[in-house]
């Protein structure tokens, strides 16, 4: 940023939620100085500028060479010769025009490295790493060395002597409601029925606690003697009685660490984080060859040449030479070898994956978040290289003079002449979508003549999407992000061949992708952001064959996984629902935490501003709406025609109808009145202060809060914010205009009649979902019966078919203008000032209330980095289990976990074993050829699979449960009977599932691929 001031919350939206607003305000002190602008630095600098620092300056004295473009996405075939950071700048200042970037083409020296608080070099000799990492240390600037050579790639952070680390990990701070407090030496914290979390020795404070408030003014307190729901926290026996309530919230504590030199650092093996648990000691031989590298080029003024025998034997030498002092036990040969082989390679995938890491921690040198790498770490992807090494000629790894030189000094012509073959289909333009689209381009997937790339993404540019999503730029806003996106990769590299669509991945999209569309494809790459349309889009691949490479972010964790054909398993169904839905009583009645009243503020909005205006069109569109209605119980029904009802008479006949602002104003405040006063005195009147359950216990206690009604005060902010944002909204779905001017809002009020409300003895208010559902199944009473009756009457009027049409509105946080994060952020803090819960700010709440996925550009572009990975090995057809990894990474806490996938479960049909992979094709109509029947596919499958057919479904419908009438109709006959619809013609595959007289009881089967060719 270029001032410290206020943060665009517009452009960093989404990572804010990763590093909070303090953490921005550091960074946007922040000057940084990357040098090297091969593609590794350009890579580190993109992600920092779009991080939000004061300022970066990127340092190159080189110029740009063919084997740059292999992975530097901001050089052209037009600069060869000129120099790289010159030619950068332009394009990296366009990415955040908060951040200010020059460039500097002179070589570096001290006085340059002392304008800066973080410097970080790649490409660079290692006594230039050491004679800078000195001055650095001593001067306290933070330093970070990042290298890639081919395959591999190595990172190096000293922070100085004292390095203050805020937040270890960016989480949440726990909190947990209080059930009970002991007065005893040590007092015994007892929570409520939600595991609290905490661990011996976290420190935590209290809130809201009543009788012991001695608690709620104490420091943080650390606890002890860790159950899944207890505590102790030292001697409460001198404190009051405990009587309720009270809150228990993590205290994070900042921390401190020692940071070596990196002279120092490397003769410490202690500061190797390992990362990939089927390499378990290759980074420490990684950690010898890269220095074994370094002599290699001073002596030979050049890298070693690729697959050359004698330079690996060379590297080899040099590396058992350094561990006649390093003393390793393990030495993996291999490795050096293939790191010899390769080193002259550069590749975009390897850059994008040390490059996010890299800039990760320079976010963190920056503003003290998260914990940073201490001190190396080294990554290695060795086994993208082909499975068999046999008769490697060096002559087809040599310089082309082309775009790709350094892609096929590491794999050789022959592949990348097959990734430009390559036809591929990416769903999903977003963050992860660009940075595929990126990498697809540096490497030339679907550049050659017979290549294609067909990306698809519905979704439209916003101001959000810029501050990761970098293909995009300010002036396409409002634009289909698969259409720039694909045009900027063509920027990129004019060789791309690539159609982009703006199609929703879903069944009503299979006409055009479908049988012929799958099978003509190499592969897919989901980067999707919901767990639906992974699984969807999963489904389709497995029923294809077609390998799929999936990956996903929330903040600074990442996930990659690769699905392979018959060899792994694939990303799967649902495994479980970790959206989990807050009861409906919770929220209605009990709400404890801010999460709660959000999300009651989110279903009053869509309650009252969209799905009552849509019942409202319905209601007038369509004669069959009530009837319809009525179908869906009376209690339901009753709560639709009350509010269709009131919505479209005016208050002269009862109803809310407005005809002017004034009546929108009315409406408004007399809603206000409703919710935080007439509602709660009526809860209290059910369940008053000290009311008891049936054993005797404060009902009002653990996490049920008890609420006081609010007093509406025309001058409290957060009363006249609802107000003004209720009347607006509620003016929108009736097209009536409104204003924000408080002053003359505050007029009207002074002329509504709020109507006096006495609490009803006869309401039952509802205490669990449970007590909720079961007063449902006995259906309504009388009076709601009558009720029921009398709104069909009045809804049957012909006059109010005449009505006009209202205007739902559907929720949309980015806006600000448009009232919608207004209303739900007062919304909700009234309700939480009804119980006493902390309010939130616009910005929290508009997390929570928007459902709004934290993201941050360098996690995007480690996991696009792992899964362009994945992508060589997919090419070359690798059959070895060994040879893929699947990854699990969180760049808060250098937390890397890559292992190899699963592989598909067996389950066993009639004693023979099966996966998913194994289904039963049949070509149910082959060309010019009539139709099988059912019975001869029955008959099929017994003859080629030994197997009998005792019940067939597709999808939920039956269509043989051994019903002789339907052997001799053709199976889509059959399918058209059941389902009542016909098949439609793009159709080429059936996916029918038997059952089996042989194994009635098998849970699992391998389904019919059932052929219409």
């Amino acid at each position: 940023m270029s001032e410290v001031g206020d943060i665009d919350e517009g452009f960093y939206s989404r990572q804010l939620y990763v590093l909070g607003h303090e953490a921005m305000h550091r960074m946007g002190a922040a000057d940084v100085l990357i040098a090297g602008m091969k593609g590794l630095g350009v890579e580190i600098a993109k992600n920092v500028i779009l991080s939000g620092v004061k300022s970066v300056t990127i340092q190159d004295e080189g110029q740009a060479e063919w084997s740059d473009l292999s992975s530097q996405f901001y050089l052209k075939k037009s600069q060869l010769g000129q120099n790289r950071a010159t030619c950068s700048r332009d394009q990296l200042s366009a990415l955040n025009p908060h951040v200010s970037v020059s460039a500097y083409t002179g070589p570096l020296h001290e006085k340059l490295l002392l304008e800066f608080q973080v410097v970080v070099l790649t490409d660079s000799s290692l006594e230039n790493q050491k004679l800078f990492g000195e001055l650095c240390h001593s001067h306290g600037i933070k330093f970070i060395v990042a290298d890639t050579r081919g395959l591999c790639g190595q990172l190096f952070c000293d922070f100085g002597e004292e390095f203050e680390v805020l937040d270890r990990d960016g989480e949440t701070p726990l909190s947990v409601m209080i059930q009970n407090i002991t007065k005893a030496n040590p007092g015994v914290v007892l929570c409520t029925d939600e595991r609290h979390g905490f661990t011996n020795g976290t420190k935590v404070k209290f809130s809201e606690v009543q009788g012991m408030t001695e608690l709620n003014t104490l420091s943080p307190v650390e606890i002890k003697d860790c159950g899944p729901y207890t505590f102790t926290i030292g001697d409460t026996s001198a404190f009051s009685d405990y009587k309720r309530g009270g809150v228990v919230t993590e205290v994070k504590q900042p921390c401190w660490l020692n940071f070596k030199t990196l002279t120092e650092a490397l003769l410490d093996l202690e500061l190797l984080v390992l990362n990939d648990y089927g390499k378990i000691s290759r980074h420490k031989t990684l950690h010898l060859a890269f220095q074994a590298l370094h002599i290699f080029v001073k002596n030979k003024q050049r890298l070693p040449y690729s697959w050359s025998e004698s330079d690996a034997e060379s590297l080899l030498t040099t590396v058992k030479e350094l561990n006649e002092v390093a003393q390793l036990e393990e030495l993996d040969e291999a490795a050096v070898r293939r790191l010899s082989y390769t080193a002259r390679g550069d590749l975009a995938p390897v850059n994008a994956f040390i490059g996010g890491m890299a800039a990760q921690e320079v976010i963190k040198a920056c503003s003290g978040k998260f914990t940073p790498l201490k001190q190396w770490l080294y990554f290695d992807a060795l086994e993208c290289l082909p499975e068999e090494e046999d008769n490697v000629a060096e002559s087809s790894f040599s310089a082309k003079g082309t775009r790709y030189d350094g892609q096929i000094a590491v794999f050789g012509s022959a592949l990348q002449e097959k990734l430009q073959r390559q036809k591929y289909f990416l769903v999903g333009a977003g963050a992860i979508g660009c940075e595929l689209l990126k990498n697809f381009a540096l490497i030339g997937l679907g550049a050659g003549e017979e290549g294609h790339i067909t990306v698809t993404d519905m979704d439209f540019i916003e101001r959000s999407n810029l501050n990761r999503q970098f293909l995009f730029r300010t002036e396409d806003i409002g634009k289909p992000k698969s259409e720039v996106a694909a045009q900027a990769v063509c920027e990129m590299n004019p060789d791309m061949n690539i159609t982009a669509h703006q199609n929703r991945l879903d069944p009503n999209s299979e006409g055009l992708y479908d049988y012929n569309f799958f099978t003509g494809l190499d592969g897919v790459a989901a980067a999707l952001d919901n767990v639906e349309a992974r699984v969807y889009l999963d489904g389709r691949c497995v029923l294809h064959k077609t390998p799929m490479l999936e990956g996903g972010t929330l903040g600074s964790k990442g996930h990659t996984l690769v699905v392979v054909p018959h060899l792994t398993e694939s990303y799967g169904p649902v495994k479980s629902n970790s959206n989990k839905a807050f009861p409906l009583c919770t929220l209605k009645n009990f709400p404890s935490r801010i999460e709660h009243t959000l999300q009651w503020a989110r279903d009053q909005f869509e309650g009252l501003f969209k799905h009552t205006p849509e019942n409202v069109n319905l209601f007038l569109r369509d004669g069959g709406f009530v009837n319809r209605t009525l179908d869906h119980g009376d209690a339901e029904a009753l709560e639709i025609f009350e509010a269709v009802w009131s919505s479209l008479e005016g208050k002269e006949a009862g109803g809310q109808r407005p005809s002017s602002w004034e009546d929108c104003v009315r409406w408004a405040r007399c809603k206000w009145e409703t919710l935080y006063n007439n509602d709660i005195r009526q809860l209290l009147h059910c369940f008053p202060p000290e009311e008891v359950t049936t054993s005797g216990l404060p009902f009002w206690s653990g996490s049920k809060r008890c609420p006081h009604p609010l007093t509406f005060d025309p001058n409290n902010a957060t009363h006249i914010d609802y107000v003004v944002a209720t009347a607006n909204l509620y003016g929108q779905i009736y097209g009536i205009s409104g204003t924000r001017d408080q002053t003359s809002v505050q007029e009207m009020l002074k002329h509504v009649d709020v109507p006096a409300f006495t609490p009803k003895s006869s309401m039952k208010i509802h205490v669990t979902d449970e007590d909720m559902r079961k007063d449902k199944e006995k259906g309504s009473n009388d009076a709601e019966k009558a009720r029921l009756e009398e709104l069909k009457g009045k809804l049957a009027v012909p006059s109010l078919k005449s009505s006009a049409l209202m205007y739902p509105i559907d929720f949309e946080k980015d806006d600000d203008s448009n009232f919608h994060m207004d209303y739900i952020v007062a919304a909700s803090n009234l309700r939480a000032e009804n119980y006493g819960i902390p309010a939130a700010d616009r910005h929290q709440s508009k997390g929570i209330a928007g459902r709004i996925i934290p993201a941050i550009a360098t996690t995007t572009a480690a996991v696009a980095g792992l899964m362009c990975l994945e992508l060589f090995k997919l090419v070359q057809d690798h059959k070895k289990m060994s040879s893929y990894r699947t990854a699990y990474i969180n760049l808060a806490v250098q937390y890397f976990v890559l292992s190899q996938p699963s592989r598909p479960q067996q389950f066993e049909v009639a004693g023979k074993k099966y996966t998913l992979w194994d289904d039963f094709l049949v070509e149910g109509r082959r060309s010019g050829q009539q139709e099988m029947t059912l019975e001869d596919l029955i008959q099929f499958i017994k003859e080629k699979y030994n197997l009998t057919v005792s019940g067939l479904f597709y999808g939920p419908a039956a269509l043989y449960l051994g019903q002789k009438d339907r052997l001799k109709k053709s199976v889509c006959e059959l399918v058209a009977m059941v389902t009542k619809a016909d098949i439609p013609p793009h159709k080429k595959i059936l996916e029918l599932f038997p059952s089996f007289e042989e194994d009635e009881d098998c849970e699992s089967v391998p389904r019919i691929g059932y052929l219409l060719l």
